[in-house]
């Protein structure tokens, strides 16, 4: 089966209506332009505050289901297409986390992701703001079964894998990655590892990948779009650049099924003899 995928890349402010506006404006467009499944970039209705340390950023945080997701829900229904609802600075019982939340074509909820690692570095200070989530999740849509990951998970690649063996057939990562003006890019290029890592996932766990980077300049911070879509065997399918715009590719996902069979990555899995990563 073939599914064609939207990647909405997209900048911010601080009107969290305009945002949630533009996003539900850009989500009709990908579903006009033939996307089954559109996804949106990580915390798509606020500027990315985490760039600060301990600032109040309380005027952003909402309840999950809340105004957001009901807009989400009804922009499912109405382009009767998958939303994965980028993420979203949820506040639940005096706890705070960066989730994701997914619905089906007819703008029902399926379910929810919390962002699982969280980093806390200079202008990416989210440990200020956000409680590691609850566990990893994956949906069951009728164009397959589709995980959601976020931003820093994308460099783990026990979050990848522990999808894939939930079923994912994609994996998203909604993702709000940049250049910080005055951190060198000392190791070598950040986009190129970026991009290099999550090819590597999709390829070790014949999964395709859809990483949804936001754009523009937001305080120190220039975000680099590149939002692109991955094959299970990491051939490049489609990728953006640094503007506002939408990203389609078709995904074959017949393709991680012959992968998986002829590469033996899952058969040939060794699992008695991983137990020592859990306690390292």
């Amino acid at each position: 089966m073939k599914v064609t995928v939207g990647l909405i890349q997209m900048s911010m402010d601080a009107d969290r209506e305009k945002n949630v506006e533009k996003a539900i404006r850009m989500i009709g467009d990908a579903a006009a332009a033939g996307a089954c499944i559109v996804c949106l970039p990580e915390l798509f209705s606020s500027p990315y505050f985490p760039q600060t340390e301990k600032a109040d950023a309380s005027m952003f945080s909402e309840k999950v289901p809340g105004k957001t997701t009901s807009a989400l829900s009804k922009a499912a229904a109405e382009n009767k297409v998958v939303i994965v609802g980028g993420s979203i600075y949820e506040s639940d019982n005096g706890k705070l986390y960066n989730t994701t939340a997914v619905f089906d074509e007819n703008g029902k909820a399926l379910g929810k992701y919390r962002k699982m690692h969280i980093p806390h570095d200079p202008s990416f200070y989210e440990q200020d703001y956000f409680e590691p989530g609850d566990g990893f999740k994956v949906f069951q849509t009728k164009h397959g079964k589709i995980g959601t990951l976020i931003c820093y998970d994308q460099w783990f690649p026990e979050a990848a894998r522990i999808n894939a063996l939930m079923g994912a057939d994609i994996i998203f990562y909604p993702t709000a990655i940049g250049l910080v003006d005055g951190v060198e890019q000392v190791e070598g290029k950040w986009q190129d590892a970026w991009e290099g890592v999550q090819r590597g996932h999709a390829i070790a766990n014949a999964t395709a990948v859809c990483a949804v980077n936001r754009v523009g300049k937001e305080g120190k911070m220039k975000f680099w779009g590149g939002s692109f879509v991955s094959s299970q065997f990491g051939t490049m399918l489609a990728r953006g650049d640094d503007k506002e715009g939408i990203i389609l590719a078709e995904i074959d996902l017949g393709l991680g099924k012959a992968v998986k069979e002829g590469w033996g990555f899952f058969r040939n899995r060794r699992p008695e003899a991983y137990k020592s990563m859990t306690k390292c």
